[in-house]
């Protein structure tokens, strides 16, 4: 629960920035669960002796989402001040 005594001191600024910092940790959490689902599927597809098509799509599903995962988290926690260029 927020303290409305402390919610005074804060700027609209830091407000905006608190709550971006929530919708960049709730796209975090469903790429993580996404990630952890889609190399559960792996598993099981070679498991079964799927289709060799399938396994490729996930594993290189999985290799993208590692890497969105990655490039977000820098391009939103660990950014600073800096401005990236896209």
């Amino acid at each position: 629960m927020s303290n409305p005594a402390s919610d005074n001191h804060r700027s609209p600024q830091q407000a905006a920035h608190e709550q971006a910092l929530g919708e960049v940790s709730d796209v975090l959490l469903n790429l993580e669960h996404t990630l952890a689902r889609s190399k559960k599927a792996l598993v099981r597809v070679r498991k079964s002796g799927g289709d060799n098509n399938i396994e490729l799509a996930l594993t290189e599903m999985i290799a993208d989402l590692e890497r969105s995962h990655k490039r977000f988290m820098q391009d939103t926690y660990y950014a600073g001040d800096s401005l990236r260029l896209i």
